[in-house]
């Protein structure tokens, strides 16, 4: 009994951590089952509701099947041609793409989360568990539509689509602990690892990392416009090719539901337009924003529709260049933000070197972050004159780090030099004196560039200045009542009554110490002037009427 009593806690402990470890590896399974389920459950409606479908349930399970591993970057091929002959299909849907990337991340985020009363695995436990039980069900399924009218071929199903999950995994895994910027492999040189150890290169990196991310997403708002502003120029023919697909709702439908689809497709070939590389559809054919030459090959979809018309290009067709500008200017942005920011010191501010240097790497992964997506964007959609559909990866990530680099450089550095052309003293913000405008640094003579440039001759006209206001206060405050209320009614009995009235509650008393502040003449000043004069005339004041002193005007004339 004693031996079962001592084991226990060392099994319950092995349980426990074997429940873990069995509940990450079901969270991978489930977050392909949710996708492949969603998937599954819209070609079934649209089967379903089709009145001219001759294929059974099995045929329409097989393509929601192959859908789903498109959606992960893996490459069809359709065997129901119209030539017999079988056809890849490599034009990704990346909205139907987002739906899987997503359910990854959070099944690697959530594992790490410990639920009440049970552990969490480590955080490669937890990435091999959840990619390992999503891969699990992606083998399945590509087993599955093996010899349907959609398969995948095996080279896609290992790249890109294990890199797609693994990415996710891992991007999930890295969120769910806080995003950090760890130590560099030991293979990494020296200097890698010193300047890691700094923290100034973690608040490089992340500046790097948000201007890049903001470039890529300008690029991807410009050719949603681009795109959005072609459709309804060209209206007309988008329509017809629409309502020509099919003459059935569900039909229309599904075509509708297909073109939502394939939205940031045409986004980033938007981009690609406005980049200038433009986009190649098919073999024969190039648009770009210059000319659109060749015979192009284009399905009818209504997406393809609003391409440009043939021939050389117009001014309007050049405005799709102010795309890669508003990316540029957004790079920099990003980076002076915190090179130089508006309310920080100066000394602070980076400089030119760092700024530039910066903005340059912001623009480098707004050049990758191009290419990636241009590459996911494109494929093949046949074996001839469709074997190229899309931009071309490498031309897109180039003319984006042409364009970020060589505009988004010089308008950092330009940026940096407005946001530090208020000059400051050491340790005084910036904002202290844009606050006051350019007449803070002359309020007070001698004090700030301004009071070293005026001289002496400013100090003695606001000394001056303060006499004359120091004067026209003491006037007013003699000439004044010593009581605001109640003075005409009440006679003056002397210091008694003043003291009497003074204990009754409710009743204002003499203030002759201090000036009203609602009284629009009223004007403090800073400092009372230390002259001997005015030490006479401040002595003389209970006595008799103050006299100005020598060469300055009266008091009552002055007022």
């Amino acid at each position: 009994m004693t031996q079962v009593t001592e084991r226990s806690p060392s099994l319950s402990a092995e349980q426990g951590r074997s429940a873990v470890l069995a509940s990450a590896l079901l969270r991978g399974a489930v977050a392909a089952g949710l996708g492949l389920g969603s998937v599954a459950m819209s070609v079934m409606v649209l089967w379903i509701s089709s009145p001219d479908s001759v294929s059974g349930p099995g045929e329409a399970l097989h393509a929601a099947a192959g859908l789903w591993l498109l959606a992960h970057g893996a490459e069809l091929i359709r065997t129901d041609t119209l030539t017999g002959a079988p056809a890849p299909v490599g034009v990704v849907p990346l909205l139907l793409g987002a739906l899987p990337v997503w359910l990854v991340h959070r099944a690697a985020r959530d594992v790490l989360e410990p639920d009440e009363g049970r552990g969490a695995p480590s955080p490669g436990s937890a990435f091999a568990l959840v990619a390992g039980g999503y891969l699990l069900v992606g083998a399945a399924v590509a087993l599955y539509a093996r010899g349907a009218s959609l398969s995948a071929t095996p080279l896609s199903l290992l790249f890109p689509s294990v890199v797609v999950v693994a990415g996710a995994a891992a991007a999930g895994v890295w969120t769910a602990a806080g995003r950090p910027l760890g130590p560099p492999p030991s293979w990494a040189p020296v200097r890698l690892h010193e300047a890691m150890a700094r923290s100034r290169f973690v608040r490089r990196a992340d500046v790097v990392g948000r201007s890049a991310a903001a470039g890529v997403m300008v690029l991807l708002g410009g050719g949603a416009l681009v795109v959005a502003a072609a459709l309804v120029w060209h209206a007309e023919p988008v329509q017809e090719s629409f309502l020509r697909l099919s003459g059935e709702w569900a039909g229309r439908i599904a075509v509708l539901l297909l073109a939502l689809l394939l939205v940031p497709n045409a986004a980033v070939w938007g981009a690609a337009y406005g980049l200038g590389p433009g986009f190649a559809v098919g073999t024969a054919s190039t648009a770009t924003p210059m000319a659109f030459e060749g015979r192009p090959a284009l399905p009818d979809f209504p997406l393809l529709a609003a391409l440009p018309a043939g021939g050389a290009g117009t001014p309007l067709n050049w405005a799709a260049a102010a795309v890669p500008v508003a990316a540029a200017l957004t790079i920099a942005w990003f980076t002076v933000r915190r090179a130089a920011p508006a309310h920080g010191v100066r000394e602070e501010a980076w400089s030119l070197r760092e700024t530039a240097l910066t903005a340059a790497l912001g623009a480098l992964g707004c050049g990758i972050g191009a290419a990636l997506l241009a590459a996911a964007a494109g494929g093949p959609l046949g074996t001839h004159a469709l074997a190229e559909f899309g931009p071309v990866w490498w031309l897109t990530g180039a003319a984006a780090l042409v364009w970020t680099a060589g505009l988004g450089v010089p308008a950092a550095l330009l940026l940096r030099a407005w946001r530090l052309r208020v000059r400051t003293a050491p340790g005084q913000p910036e904002a202290e004196a844009a606050a006051g405008g350019p007449d803070a640094a002359r309020e007070k003579p001698g004090t700030g560039e301004a009071g070293e440039e005026a001289g002496p001759a400013a100090r003695r006209w606001w000394q001056w200045r303060s006499h004359r206001k120091g004067w026209q206060w003491l006037s007013r405050r003699k000439a004044a009542p010593e009581t605001d209320a109640g003075a005409d009614s009440a006679p003056d009995h002397g210091p008694a009554s003043a003291s009497a009235s003074a204990s009754v509650p409710g009743r204002p008393t003499a203030r002759p110490d201090r000036g009203d502040p609602d009284d629009e003449d009223f004007d403090p000043y800073d400092f009372l002037p230390t002259d001997p004069w005015h030490a006479k005339g401040s002595d003389e004041g209970s006595a008799g009427p103050a006299e100005a002193g020598p060469g300055e005007p009266p008091a009552d004339a002055t007022s």
